[in-house]
């Protein structure tokens, strides 16, 4: 076997290698090898910068890591480094889930590695827009990440470095997780036993095996970050957050996290046996796939089927025998005449309005709103709200629709009878009412006469 080559390419994409003794350019505007036009930075960390850039023969828009080879950053650990990296996103290179290596190229001063690009951002920054996630795009995100991370770990690779930052969104909103700079392979925990010992990740996210320096399998250590990521698109914070680096490893080992009332008893105990702090009773990603719960969010289709998925992040309806999308509904909303959609003794079993505000205050007024109408107010394993009074059954989904659009969809499960359009009109003023404090961000857009 070829001593250089730290594993034999597990896809069948090919990833070509161009080395040049012409410098290349490393800024905004500068051509790399004659192929490539650099854009603007993406991203930069302790040893590379990311840029957006454009392939000059067809157009292709693609994200380039740079990297320089100067003494003072690229020493004998970070030239292994790369290779690994490179290497792991090789054999990766199959998975929707997982950012995709085209090509590296290298000049005498630098290294270019020319990757998928992903222009929706990561999911940091789409979390600190909404505050937190409803339960429908919490599964919609965490079973593409446990899906990706199943498929690494069966190709022998231990990302070691999983959080928000590191999961980007592509044109399409399908979750991609990308930096595989620190991962491990296979081969390394063949060669220790199949144990690691490097430490690395970030504090927040990484396993207390990790962090106290103890030898540790790399599967197990993604699997805390999986249970500290779950909590976070849930709850809206982090499970361990403190300054002190000792306190917030203790906090690891002692389980110091509380949840809020929202959080359901299945999810929490997905979480707490991800953040087990003993590797040893920590659920796996396999076992995890096995789980009713997570089943349950695959046979949703939200993220098994390239199709729903499409629908469900271009927020599409449907509306008279018609698809409606998002701007549809925007357009509509402004102005709209809602006399003609309340007619006394009609059979309508569906209300739908829409709201740029975050998911949480719409949940709490939706919540104010059922107690104050005289409802008694449930939680539904899926995430929904149930809305019950007598025989009528209410049940209230939260859609995220776009970026800073959300959907509140309320349906008639029983005692349609007893629920005519008065009492449609009663629900729909409390939400569009001037003396509501949401009123100005809550649009009533239609009634659904057909049945559900």
């Amino acid at each position: 076997m070829d001593k250089k080559r730290l594993t034999p390419p597990f896809s069948t994409a090919k990833i070509r290698i161009t080395t040049s003794s012409d410098g290349g350019g490393s800024g905004s505007g500068s051509i790399i090898l004659g192929k490539y036009q650099l854009g603007h930075l993406l991203g930069c960390g302790g040893f590379a910068k990311v840029y957006h850039a454009r392939r000059l023969d067809d157009g292709t828009e693609v994200a380039i890591k740079v990297m320089e080879k100067n003494t003072s950053t690229i020493n004998n650990n970070m030239q292994r480094l790369i290779t690994r990296e490179v290497s792991a996103m090789h054999r990766l290179n199959n998975h929707n889930n997982i950012t995709k290596i085209h090509e590296v190229m290298a000049t005498k001063s630098k290294i270019y590695l020319v990757m998928e690009l992903a222009p929706g951002g990561d999911l940091l920054s789409k979390l600190n827009r909404h505050g937190r996630f409803s339960y429908s795009t919490t599964r919609f995100y965490f079973h593409q990440l446990i899906s990706a991370l199943h498929f690494c770990h069966q190709k022998g690779v231990a990302h070691r470095d999983l959080k928000p930052q590191n999961l980007l969104l592509d044109q399409h909103g399908r979750l991609k997780v990308t930096d595989f700079g620190i991962s491990a392979l296979r081969e390394e925990q063949q060669l220790s036993n199949s144990f690691l010992k490097t430490a690395c990740g970030t504090p927040a996210f990484a396993a207390p095996e990790i962090v106290f320096k103890e030898e540790y399998d790399g599967s197990k250590a993604d699997a805390f970050s999986c249970g500290a990521i779950l909590f976070l698109f849930l709850v809206g914070k982090l499970p361990f957050d403190d300054s002190s680096y000792t306190n917030l490893n203790l906090a690891k080992l002692g389980r110091e996290y509380q949840f809020p009332d929202w959080v359901q008893k299945p999810a929490r105990s997905i979480i707490n046996r991800l953040l087990d702090p003993n590797p040893r009773t920590r659920l796996s990603i396999e076992e995890l796939t096995e789980l009713p719960w997570f089943k349950r969010s695959a046979m949703k289709g939200e993220e098994s089927n390239s199709d729903q998925q499409q629908q469900f992040v271009q927020g599409i309806f449907e509306k008279s025998g018609r698809l409606m999308n998002a701007f549809d509904i925007i357009s509509m909303s402004d102005g709209l005449d809602l006399s003609g959609l309340f007619r006394a003794g009609s059979n309508k079993k569906v209300l739908r309005l829409t709201t740029s505000v975050q998911v949480g205050s719409i949940e709490e007024k939706v919540m104010k709103i059922g107690k104050e109408e005289g409802y008694r107010v449930e939680r539904r394993k899926g995430g929904e709200i149930g809305l019950v009074k007598g025989k009528v059954v209410l049940l209230v989904e939260i859609w995220e629709m776009a970026a800073t659009l959300w959907l509140v969809e309320i349906k008639v499960l029983d005692g349609g009878q007893e629920f005519d359009g008065t009492q449609w009109e009663s629900i729909a003023s409390c939400f569009t009412s001037p003396s509501n404090e949401l009123a100005p961000v809550f649009s009533c857009i239609s009634c659904s006469t057909r049945e559900q």
